[in-house]
């Protein structure tokens, strides 16, 4: 009985730690998950436009994640960090298991960042859940930050 019972609560917490690496990070996922699914296509389209690559290579990223939010995330870390996206896939197999954030930090995108404000608002496409606000701007918190600093970005 002892032994069903521990197994039970080791189960229930690698259901409850993966549930909320995946869903902690950012919220906005959900939604583009869905509105992708229902457009697939479209999404693709999407991807293939804002990050100025083929639908070829759309698609082979795509076809990798269960969800379509994971396949713009990978492309957009890797235009953040400077990689190509199948360097951040390759790094998304073998180690997101604590979640978008960490992930993106092992890339070099601090926490705190423009960047990583930029992802925490939302992603850059029109019409797939949320607003498609990641990069239109908006006061984060990091260093500089009303100080008269000006930093450019990309």
């Amino acid at each position: 009985m002892k032994i069903l019972r521990a197994f039970a609560v080791a189960a229930l917490s690698v259901v409850l730690c993966s549930t909320m690496a995946v869903a902690g990070d950012f919220d906005w996922m959900k939604q583009m998950n869905v509105a992708a699914q229902a457009d697939p296509t479209g999404f693709k389209a999407q991807l293939a436009t804002r990050f100025n690559v083929g639908s070829v290579k759309v698609s082979a990223i795509v076809s990798n994640f269960p969800n379509p939010a994971d396949a713009y995330m990978v492309m957009r870390l890797g235009e953040m960090s400077h990689h190509p996206p199948e360097y951040v896939m390759e790094r998304y197999k073998s180690g997101k298991k604590k979640g978008w954030g960490a992930f993106a930090k092992s890339l070099g995108i601090k926490p705190g960042s423009p960047e990583f404000h930029a992802l925490k608002r939302g992603h850059d496409l029109e019409g797939y859940g949320g607003k498609g606000k990641g990069d239109k701007g908006g006061k984060g918190k990091g260093k500089g930050k009303g100080k008269g600093k000006n930093k450019d970005i990309d």
